[in-house]
């Protein structure tokens, strides 16, 4: 609604690096406005509440500003999708800092919402994927999400991946990867992954197969970018016996407290 004067004059102004970028694919659609250091959030909402449109809502903690604009659309990834061009016009941008996709919401629309963000935005730096109901099988949309948007630092992942033989590829180089469900993930897919932080939520491999995998990553035959590597397993004692029962290794002593940059 502004006028070509403004909308050049605030193209030519240089704040954007002080703006983060969400746009979240959830009920409602929300693009979220970050300002410096997260002091003030802008939310902006599609919904099919009439009586919710123009309203809005502002809460203040701690210093920090959240506001809450709501847009009532019949069609809104319609409308989400041209809210999105505008923002990333507006703020010169080229990439977005995080994208949330809830993938059992909007099945029907995956595909083209996937396809309108690889058309639109060159790359993500983070990503949050998760569904509503366990049971829902979103195999197929994540991997082809995971095909057809670039990623480039962290994914965090809560999603219940039915196939143990998951055809998804996760991106490489990443700084971190958190698969919260991860019980499906076998020792061949283990090895595709690439990124400096893994943490496991769970996992379908063998204590041979952990055995192997430490073997390979202290030779460097394998995850030469690996720092952190968090894993799920019942007790210490028994990864121990189990697992490094050939390996070289410190055990550290509890009772001392140490410092450890993470």
């Amino acid at each position: 609604m502004i006028s070509k004067r403004a909308k050049t004059i605030t193209k030519k102004k240089t704040f954007y690096l002080e703006y983060a970028i969400h746009f979240c694919v959830q009920k409602p659609l929300e693009i979220k406005i970050h300002g410096t250091n997260n002091l003030v959030s802008s939310h902006y909402l599609m919904t099919s509440d009439k009586q919710k449109d123009g309203k809005t809502l502002e809460d203040e903690c701690d210093g920090f500003i959240t506001r809450m604009v709501f847009k009532y659309s019949k069609d809104p990834v319609d409308e989400w999708k041209q809210l999105c061009k505008y923002v990333l016009e507006i703020f010169n941008k080229q990439t977005i800092d995080v994208l949330t996709v809830c993938m059992d919401v909007f099945v029907d629309q995956n595909v083209s919402i996937i396809d309108f963000l690889k058309a639109n935005v060159k790359s993500v730096n983070e990503c949050n994927l998760f569904q509503l109901g366990e049971n829902n099988n979103v195999d197929e949309h994540a991997k082809y999400l995971l095909e057809n948007i670039k990623i480039t630092n962290k994914v965090i992942s809560w999603l219940h991946i039915k196939n143990g033989d998951f055809a998804g590829k996760f991106p490489k180089n990443l700084k971190e990867l958190y698969l919260l469900h991860s019980e499906w993930m076998g020792y061949e897919k283990l090895l595709e992954i690439d990124s400096v932080q893994v943490i496991l939520g769970g996992n379908g491999i063998s204590n041979m197969g952990w055995n192997s995998f430490i073997k390979k990553w202290i030779a460097m035959e394998t995850h030469l970018n690996l720092e952190l590597l968090d894993i799920d397993f019942k007790s210490l004692e028994q990864f121990r016996a189990l697992v490094l029962y050939d390996i070289p290794h410190d055990v550290v002593d509890g009772s001392v407290k140490r410092v450890l940059k993470t």
